[in-house]
């Protein structure tokens, strides 16, 4: 029951270890640790807590390491001299200046994230383990930014964070820890450099706001030009379509009154060939002729007329007369045409038959068909 209470004390007191907070000043602050400097008492039966490890030595020398559980101790000889956390834990790194390699002065600080990976070398190689691997990474943090600029530093944060693990865990591979990850927390400029990284940002934000501008300006322009290019396109294939259709219209128009023209003279044609024929076209000649003059003398016009433009009936009868020597010459025409078939007729007859008798044969089968021979 002793041994027991005895060691819920002592575990007490190793809950807030003191440790120093910086190389600066000589201020102290109790944070949680993986180094115990305070080590229980030897009860014989030493109750281990998880994730720990108690490193015993032997009338002042190395024995063993203590397993988390149930553990037996000898008393007096065996002796707790240190007890080593393995959990992972955070270290802050103090703020210190480093200067780039554009020689600009920085303010900076960070946490490293470490674990021990061996009791008996975190014990035995390296008498202040928190301070030791706190002054590797300042100094380690100073080495990589003086190797970089001040863009780069901003810019490639994630890997200026690699490079100082990579450093740091080559160093400590000696002292049984392993440093798992380093984070930069704050960066702290000069103010005139500050200030001129200010005016760079607004001219890149004025220099991108006034090439978007442009660009609005450019593809609206463009979408200006393209739609006139569309609307004229259009236009044009509009006004081709409508003269288009427009021809169409006018040679569906012309053929109809051609046609229609065509039916009148033949129905005219027709009706000349009657008995009545020629004083029909007579009386309908001397309609249209009254009816010219009708229309000029409506209008103030001047005009030169024959001697004879009273005597109606001899126009009359002139234009009968043209009719007549037309009807005459068609007339004419006709039989002439009717000649040539005749004659194209009886000399096909003719080459059927070689000899004599298929000559008289031939001329009884044209008196048959009443086809006369013309000379």
């Amino acid at each position: 029951m002793f041994s027991r209470q005895l060691l819920n004390n002592c575990r007490m007191l190793l809950k807030q270890p003191v440790i120093r907070d910086s190389i600066q000043n000589n201020t102290l602050r109790l944070i949680p640790v993986r180094y115990r400097s305070y080590t229980p008492i030897n009860t014989v039966i030493m109750f281990v807590p998880q994730q720990e490890a108690w490193v015993v030595e032997r009338m002042g020398k190395f024995h063993r390491i203590l397993e988390p559980g149930l553990n037996v101790l000898i008393p007096i000889v065996d002796k707790v001299k240190y007890v080593q956390s393995l959990k992972e834990i955070a270290v802050d790194i103090p703020k210190q200046s480093a200067i780039t390699s554009d020689n600009v002065t920085l303010n900076i600080d960070g946490v490293l994230y470490l674990r021990i990976v061996d009791a008996y070398l975190a014990s035995y190689g390296v008498e202040d383990p928190e301070f030791a691997i706190t002054q590797l990474a300042q100094t380690t943090m100073r080495s990589e930014l003086g190797k970089i600029s001040l863009d780069k530093v901003f810019r490639e944060r994630e890997n200026l964070n690699v490079s100082i693990v990579d450093s740091i865990n080559k160093a400590s591979e000696a002292w049984g820890m392993t440093c798992l990850r380093y984070e930069i927390r704050d960066i702290k400029l000069p103010p005139r450099v500050q200030e001129a990284m200010q005016m760079q940002v607004e001219a890149e934000r004025k220099k991108r706001a006034a090439i978007l501008e442009s660009e609005g300006v450019r593809e609206a322009d463009i979408n200006v030009a393209e739609g006139k290019r569309k609307s004229r396109i259009l236009a044009s294939e509009a006004e081709r379509q409508e003269q288009i259709n427009k021809a169409a219209g006018e040679a569906a128009a012309i053929l109809a009154v051609a046609e229609a023209r065509a039916g009148g003279l033949k129905l005219v044609a027709e009706a000349l060939k009657k008995d009545l024929g020629p004083n029909a076209a007579s009386l309908s000649i001397a309609e249209q002729y009254v009816n010219a003059f009708d229309k000029l003398a409506k209008t103030n016009n001047t005009l030169i007329l024959p001697s004879n433009v009273g005597d109606v009936s001899n126009l009359v009868g002139q234009a009968m007369s043209i009719y007549s020597t037309i009807s005459k010459t068609q007339d004419k025409n006709a039989y002439k045409k009717m000649d040539d078939r005749m004659i194209s007729t009886h000399n096909d007859f003719a080459e059927l038959f070689s000899d004599e008798e298929d000559k008289k044969k031939s001329k009884t089968l044209q008196n048959k068909t009443n086809v006369p021979f013309i000379k």
